[in-house]
């Protein structure tokens, strides 16, 4: 790649006249010497995956495995339908759509891991409401997703994207900034706009602790999906209104690094700490131990195995 610092991606695209999607692709056919049309062909594949995620969450049942979670994607879109919500419909039809995702990915469904499993819903639930209202093309999300991937390359490559090496602002937070930057770019802002997006959105994660209940992705990280989605709208839109990232975006990516190494273990999705560790957090985890100890090794080895198929990585 031609660039590893959001500064780089910028210059490059402002000096060549180019979109952020528009240098991804050719850095991509360049990296990897498969053709456009199949390198574009493949991110629209995993478009369809994003949005067949949605329906499913919105029309089959989604309670995970474990019954802690599933519906909540259900009850937001019925919600909305009901009258006015208190976000606006905009916000609370991405929330609705980011929930729907992360309840497939813990019912065991198929998803797209952006940049992780942890956080699959929120780029699906930002493009796929946002394309809903604007009438975009499904062509026109495909290059935001790559968009999308530049930044993620980004912040992969001078930070963290793992819960289990810099906490929950790693996932969550890599993804608000992914969907916040792509999603100035679908609206017509300019490179530097995408970047000061991320920049904003970044912030407002740091020191995002990684403490699931009963070390499931499902609690709190469905609704962090759904209120990252959230946060991702709010910082395009300051972006596209002028508002600037005060702190350059690699500096807070940077600070990323520095917060997720300081962050102790038990915040680093060992379910040792946070909500985890709540009374209710470990009453949970009791009932869940229980049916668990009861199972033969080779049933376990298998549920092993089919969680790893679940999902696809971008």
């Amino acid at each position: 790649m031609r660039f590893k610092h959001l500064h780089e991606l910028n210059t490059i695209c402002t000096a060549e006249s180019k979109t952020i999607a528009e240098l991804m692709i050719e850095e991509q056919v360049q990296e990897t010497n498969i053709p456009e049309a199949d390198v574009v062909r493949q991110m629209s594949d995993y478009y369809q995956v994003m949005k067949e995620a949605v329906h499913k969450g919105l029309t089959e049942d989604t309670t995970s495995r474990s019954g802690l979670t599933g519906g909540d994607g259900k009850k937001m879109a019925e919600y909305i339908r009901k009258g006015e919500t208190c976000s606006g419909d905009a916000s609370a039809l991405a929330m609705a759509y980011a929930l729907c995702v992360s309840e497939v990915n813990a019912s065991m469904g198929r998803i797209v891991a952006t940049p992780t499993a942890g956080s699959c819903g929120i780029i699906p639930g930002v493009f796929i409401s946002s394309q809903e209202r604007f009438g975009w093309s499904d062509e026109h999300l495909v290059n935001g997703l790559f968009c999308a991937g530049a930044i993620g390359y980004v912040i992969a490559n001078n930070s963290f994207i793992s819960g289990a090496e810099g906490g929950c602002q790693a996932e969550v937070g890599s993804a608000i900034g992914m969907a916040a930057g792509a999603m100035v770019e679908l609206r017509g802002g300019t490179p530097e706009q995408v970047v000061h997006a991320v920049g904003l959105a970044l912030k407002n994660t740091l020191g995002l602790i990684c403490d699931p209940v009963a070390g499931l992705v499902e609690i709190p990280c469905i609704i962090r999906n759904g209120l990252g989605a959230v946060t991702a709208l709010a910082a395009a839109d300051m972006a596209l209104a002028g508002v600037r990232s005060a702190i350059p975006s690699d500096e807070v990516i940077d600070v990323m690094l520095e917060v997720g190494s300081a962050m102790p273990s038990r915040h680093r999705e060992t379910a040792q700490g946070g909500l985890a560790q709540t009374p209710t957090g470990r009453k949970m985890m009791e009932k869940l131990a229980k049916p668990k100890a009861k199972r033969a090794e080779p049933e376990a080895e298998a549920e092993s195995l089919s969680e790893k198929d679940t999902e696809t990585k971008a």
